[in-house]
């Protein structure tokens, strides 16, 4: 998956979808749009002293969450799992770790692996 086919995929059609499985690329690439948007709008707002523009974040945190449940559910773990990264210091680490984990194989409770269909595929 491609950084344009994460993004898409991430803001349209999976906006809200907290069920199924998504694979690293699709994490990390959305991930990354993730940060760039909150760099450029995070630096608009400092640059022009307006607090309230943080609110344009917003439609990035839907998404953003959702990514990271259906990463989760890859792995073959609970979307919930997620609530690790609030333990101070060691939780967000872990959280991290924990995303970087390879696919399970095969089908689990979450769904059948987008791993094995990206393979029949191509």
């Amino acid at each position: 998956m491609s950084f344009t086919d994460a993004a898409r995929t991430c803001l349209t059609f999976k906006f809200a979808t907290f069920s199924g499985r998504a694979r690293r690329a699709e994490y990390w690439w959305f991930s990354l749009v993730y940060v760039g948007a909150v760099a450029v709008i995070g630096g608009i707002g400092l640059a022009l002293e307006v607090s309230w523009l943080a609110v344009l974040l917003v439609p990035f945190l839907v998404p953003m969450l959702s990514v990271s449940v259906r990463r989760l559910h890859d792995t073959g773990k609970s979307g919930w799992s997620m609530l690790i990264a609030l333990i101070p210091v060691i939780g967000p680490v872990l959280y991290l770790l924990g995303m970087t984990v390879d696919s399970a194989a095969g089908p689990n409770r979450y769904g059948p692996s987008p791993k094995a269909a990206d393979r029949s595929a191509g």
